[in-house]
């Protein structure tokens, strides 16, 4: 049976057609409301951007869900979990710091933030999966132990899976920073081409797993931990991902996803907002150019069948010249191919289809 995925695209001529109402409505519509109990802790889980990102979603739109959760009894809480890499968010000092300065304060939300794995990301509570790849998964403790979840996601495309949505928000956003060394664990990087041996691979590295010899870097692979700053910051592009592991590390991303949601029968929803649809993750401290134009608002019960429908609403557009965007411009072409080339999204959805995680079969729902 198709999956419901309600749509709002983001056309507007009155107040009563404007993004908030629109976020309201979609709530509605979707029937979120069934789901949260009075006083459940309801966990918000959004993405607060890395600093010196600016495409993750409005803290104005989470307003609006922080008041729909309330009206219906709920306690929300806005919440994420600490980064593997060490950037503005790889502590909950840092990382409500960050939010804070991304407008994420108290008077916009009106609900308190918790990052959800501790201080240093180790509160975390283990989950019995039986999966290919894992046994079981560690997911952050305070998001386990909420009775409800709304998964606001900004859907755009991210380096190592091709694009992230509700699934990606899932997966490593709900997992501690041992979850995320264990989705990483597969993909690390390689050096290629002609090193200069610069050193600022080396400089960024958490684990100090790169070492330059001979005038060129290399990778301790036994300390690497796979969080690929180093492929960031290159400025002559020779660090790149080993794409043949890519496949692995997305199905254990999507088992991840499966994880976090296991103890929530019947009690998580999603929103994704097809807007900012940028080539990379709001984990980079930038925003590059988007690579399609602005879509509209999703919203679902069944997380793959929401990134299902986001995929080909972004396939429907015609694509940038002026972005990352290299080629696949006309409609109906994968536009994520035509950004990352060797890496086949899709499989978030095949292999969540096949574990159980949801469903691909969707009904579209215009609003």
């Amino acid at each position: 049976m198709a999956s419901e995925v309600y749509f709002s695209d983001f056309r507007s001529r009155s107040s009563r057609e404007n993004k908030v109402s629109k976020i309201k409505k979609i709530f509605n519509a979707a029937g979120f409301a069934n789901v949260l109990n009075e006083s459940d802790l309801t966990a918000i889980k959004l993405h607060f951007g890395e600093k010196g990102n600016d495409s993750y979603i409005n803290p104005v739109f989470v307003r609006q869900i922080v008041d729909k959760v309330k009206q219906n009894g709920a306690k929300p809480f806005v919440t994420d979990t600490n980064t593997l890499y060490f950037g503005h968010r790889h502590n909950s000092v840092d990382h409500l710091q960050t939010a804070i300065q991304h407008g994420f304060g108290y008077a916009v939300l009106d609900a308190p933030i918790i990052i959800a794995d501790g201080i240093l990301g180790n509160n975390e509570t283990r989950i019995e999966i039986n999966k290919k790849h894992f046994e079981e998964v560690k997911i952050a403790g305070d998001i386990e132990k909420s009775d409800s979840m709304i998964v606001m996601s900004h859907f755009k495309g991210h380096g190592m899976s091709a694009f992230g949505g509700a699934i990606k928000n899932l997966a490593m956003g709900c997992a501690s920073v041992f979850g995320k060394i264990e989705q990483h664990g597969c993909a690390k990087p390689v050096v290629k081409g002609e090193c200069t041996a610069c050193g600022k691979c080396m400089s960024v590295c958490p684990e100090d797993a790169i070492y330059i010899e001979d005038g060129k870097s290399f990778i301790d692979y036994d300390r690497c931990i796979g969080c690929n700053f180093c492929i960031e910051v290159c400025p002559d592009s020779v660090i790149d991902l080993d794409l043949e592991r890519i496949p692995e590390f997305i199905e254990k991303m999507v088992e991840y996803a499966y994880g976090a949601v296991k103890n929530k029968q019947d009690k998580v929803c999603y929103i994704n907002f097809l807007m900012n649809i940028t080539p990379d993750c709001d984990c980079v401290p930038w925003s590059d150019a988007p690579i399609v134009p602005d879509i509209g608002i999703l919203a679902s019960f069944d997380p793959v069948a929401i990134d299902a429908a986001s995929i080909d609403l972004v396939n429907e557009q015609c694509g940038f010249e002026n972005s990352l965007l290299h080629h696949n411009f006309h409609k109906g072409e994968d536009k994520f191919k035509g950004v990352y080339e060797g890496i086949d999204g899709k499989i978030q959805i095949k292999y969540g289809e096949e574990i159980g995680l949801g469903s691909a079969d969707y009904k579209l729902i215009r609003i």
